[in-house]
């Protein structure tokens, strides 16, 4: 079954009693046993709920893995899997990692006596100058938020798995329509499942995806004591979002290019991040593991007052925190997504306070480019870039 049809089949029949097309919202915290010799296979909603249960196996198979664990945020997922590790235990966390998964290293894991040290996913040998006897787990990303790099997973998870790591990869930017991490040797998949899976900004939650039995039952089990699972209604919303995943994507992918290729060009425009253009450092890379480019863009002016001018004087785009839904958003990272960071921290990630990043929605490309046209137009020009 290919990757469109699993998305409106798997997990997903009709209901056995009125044959509902749409799968009905199981809106009930308890479940009523017949008698207490058989225990029913789902009997209380924070342990598991049959829409929560459509929507992992859905997301399972578009990921070509066996087990899935869907939870009530993104930030839910990465914290379970980071939850693999016990005091003694050290880290390897990709240098160009989201703030949010920063911040639960930096501020929160060595409250729990784990440590953690940073690598560079764009040169995977770097791992072996960092790897210590008590590191357990390794975490990277693809492409990467807000700088759009593309690292080698496979070749990041070869060198995690010659020292015995658990290899975990969130694989939220490129969803699993264009990448499928597990493929190539990872270990757990993680997705902020707020962004494409649902596609329509209007619910948050995460998912893990393996094909490991005993990550996938330490994974289920944390989660059930730690009450981080979805509600049915936003369960129900993400499997609604899931089934118009594919044709979203083409959508994203082909108007980010058109927008990529414009700013590209633009001559107060000095610098786009997107791994579908032919400059991009990690084209090649991106070629071979992904099946398109995405529908994220970031991109860079001279000075700070022109990319802030930018983001505050667009009609189409909305200035929004999150992505991935059908609706444009511009993002300031600095004051957003990476605003647990200090700035240097920010910068050297390669994220400077000139820089915007652009989720690209299904609108008209031509209506998405003559917004940007007028904003950058109509920025006030500086004798000196701010940086």
């Amino acid at each position: 079954m290919h990757f469109a049809t699993k998305a409106l089949r798997v997990g997903q029949d009709p209901d056995p009693k009125y044959r509902a097309v749409v799968p009905p919202i199981y809106q009930s915290s308890t479940f009523a046993w017949e008698d207490l010799d058989h225990i029913p296979p789902i009997d209380y909603s924070r342990c598991q709920n049959p829409t929560r249960e459509m929507l992992e196996k859905v997301i399972a198979a578009l990921e070509n893995g066996s087990c899935c664990t869907a939870f009530s945020s993104g930030m839910a997922a990465v914290a379970a899997t980071l939850a693999l590790l016990q005091q003694g235990d050290h880290l390897l966390l990709a240098n160009d990692i989201y703030g949010g998964t920063f911040r639960l290293a930096e501020k929160y894991l060595p409250r729990n006596g784990v440590s953690y040290s940073g690598f560079d996913a764009q040169n995977p040998e770097t791992i072996r100058a960092v790897v210590q006897a008590t590191t357990k787990l390794l975490i990277f990303e693809g492409p990467t938020n807000p700088t759009m790099r593309v690292p080698d997973i496979k070749a990041v998870t070869d060198i995690a798995h010659e020292y015995g790591l658990i290899v975990v990869f969130d694989n939220t930017f490129a969803s699993p329509a264009l990448q499928n991490p597990l493929d190539l040797g990872v270990d757990i998949v993680l997705h902020s499942t707020t962004k494409y899976i649902s596609g329509h900004s209007d619910v948050v939650g995460g998912a893990t995806i393996t094909n490991n039995e005993e990550l996938a039952y330490f994974i289920y089990e944390w989660n059930k004591a730690f009450g981080s699972n979805p509600s049915p209604f936003d369960n129900w919303l993400s499997l609604r979002g899931v089934r118009s995943l594919s044709c979203r994507m083409e959508r994203h992918c082909k108007n980010a290019m058109a927008v990529a290729e414009y700013l590209e060009a633009h001559p107060r425009v000095t610098k786009v991040h997107y791994p579908g253009l032919a400059n991009h450092p990690d084209h090649e890379v991106a070629k071979k593991q992904m099946s398109d480019f995405g529908g994220m863009v970031s991109v860079e002016f001279a000075t700070v007052e022109e990319a802030r001018w930018v983001a505050e004087h667009v009609g189409v785009f909305l200035l929004a925190e999150s992505l991935g839904g059908v609706e444009s958003l511009i993002a300031y990272p600095p004051l957003m997504s990476h605003a647990t960071m200090t700035e240097e921290q920010r910068l050297e990630r390669g994220i400077p306070p000139t820089m915007l990043r652009l989720s690209i929605g299904i609108e008209d490309e031509r209506d998405l480019i003559e917004d940007l046209k007028q904003a950058i137009a109509s920025a006030p020009v500086k004798a000196t870039a701010n940086v």
